[in-house]
């Protein structure tokens, strides 16, 4: 390695640029394994060679090793299975292997139920894809392995997108269980493995804000007469007992739901009403088929909608509706105000990465502060943004600046109620940014002018 590199490798990040490379001493296989050592001949690592990548060598050991065949895969896996069965609530429904984070770049592994969904990214991997299965099998003993190697980054190894079973039985939809909620996974044509695991603890950390709200419609609990054995009671402002189960419960509105998890988790924990949005018909056919499969469906209602507008017409509504209600303003009241305008307890916002490359961020600024102040001005006094942001280019600074500034132009003053990252079998090796990607922020939402 070059002699005025920075000292990353030693830092604990597992890739070697070929701006790093000093010479290559002999030749090396496509895949291959080669020793790294710096300018002096020191040895520092063992890793794999792709000469058609930027990312010339990505670290396997820090020892020298013969191979990475399948006994090397097999040692590797049952570590990953080590720290799953510890830390994993429901390790049979989870992230099994976190690449590099897990010693094995370039592999990422989910398991639903008895089936593996893996992800092989490197040409290092591909060339010892017999071994990794074989290894796959043995550590975990699933039913069947399917491949969802259908990402674009394959291509900058020199390979081609590829899906489809290498192993057993695997049937497109499963059934999974997280926090108690049974959920339908599309292994085929869901999103990357097809499902998030990384939100899980973060999907429960909404318990919270979930109940709590029957106060703002006027409802107590106290003693009415020959109702409920002397023990309190819930009674609306009028005096009447109100028999809705949910009448504490929050009005939430989940955006980017992809298969409603938010959504089911905030029914879970009661909340009264839930606006389910998504711009994929089939995303919210899968959320409608996981509310119904738990029984939330006379609570839930599923909007098909690109959550930016949706945000903005509620905004302008609101808007609107305040206009109409300001003394000495006229305004046209022969034109109908429609459901636009609607306020929410709590507002849920999971996009997508919108910055997926370091020249997109200013892009992607202008994106997370759009949807986080349209988010804020739906949000009603003493509410809460749930907000996260799963673009690795969009650090947790300025992840934060965004949405300050998108309060400030709201009129919202924020309080940081938690900040969370991806949960534990999503483990973060120290030294490696690109695995700090998920940033995920409950803020507790006032207006400027009510304080």
């Amino acid at each position: 390695m070059t002699k005025n590199r920075k000292p990353r490798l030693e830092q604990g990040h597992p890739w070697i640029y070929e701006s790093e490379i000093d010479r290559l001493e002999g030749a090396a296989e496509p895949g291959g394994l080669v020793d790294v050592t710096d300018h002096k001949g020191r040895y520092l690592a063992t890793g794999y060679w792709n000469e058609q990548s930027q990312i010339r060598v990505r670290i396997v050991a820090y020892q020298p090793i013969e191979a990475m065949d399948r006994e090397f895969f097999v040692q590797r896996l049952q570590r990953c299975k080590a720290h799953r069965e510890r830390f994993a609530e429901e390790a049979r429904d989870c992230r099994l292997v976190y690449g590099e984070a897990d010693f094995l770049p370039g592999l990422t592994v989910d398991r639903f139920g008895d089936v593996l969904v893996v992800q092989i990214l490197t040409f290092g991997l591909e060339v010892r894809r017999e071994e990794l299965v074989s290894a796959l099998v043995e550590v975990f003993a699933p039913g069947g392995i399917y491949e969802r190697s259908d990402v674009g980054v394959r291509r900058l190894e020199g390979l081609e997108e590829r899906r489809g079973v290498l192993y057993g039985d695997c049937p497109r939809l499963i059934e999974i269980t997280e926090n108690g909620l049974k959920l339908e996974v599309d292994i085929v044509q869901g999103q990357k493995t097809g499902y998030f695991y990384d939100q899980r603890e973060n999907r429960s950390a909404i318990q919270p804000l979930m109940t709590g709200w029957g106060i703002r419609s006027g409802i107590r609990l106290q003693k009415v007469g020959g109702v409920g054995d002397g023990q309190s009671v819930p009674v609306n402002a009028n005096g009447k007992v109100v028999s809705f189960p949910y009448w504490d419960g929050a009005t939430v509105l989940e955006c980017f739901a992809h298969t409603g998890s938010f959504t089911l988790h905030a029914c879970k924990y009661g909340a009264k009403k839930v606006t389910c949005l998504d711009v994929s018909e089939h995303a919210i056919e899968t959320a409608r088929r996981n509310v119904e499969r738990n029984g939330f469906a006379d609570r839930v209602e599923f909007v098909v909608a690109d959550a930016f507008e949706y945000l903005r017409t509620q905004a302008r509504g609101l808007d609107e509706r305040k206009a109409r209600g300001a003394e000495g303003v006229k305004t046209d009241t022969s034109k109908p105000l429609g459901e636009a305008g609607r306020t929410f307890d709590v507002v849920i916002l999971d996009p997508p990465a919108f910055a997926k490359t370091k020249s997109a961020v200013s892009g992607a600024v202008r994106g997370y502060k759009d949807i986080n102040l349209q988010g804020l001005k739906l949000v009603n006094e003493g509410g809460y943004l749930v907000t996260a942001s799963c673009s690795y280019h969009m650090r947790p600074e300025l992840f934060l600046e965004t949405i300050q500034a998108a309060a400030a132009d709201a009129g919202k003053l924020l309080r940081l109620i938690e900040w969370r990252a991806a949960g534990k079998d999503h483990p973060q090796l120290l030294g490696v940014s690109e695995g700090h990607y998920l940033k995920y922020a409950i803020f507790e939402v006032y207006s400027k002018d009510k304080l």
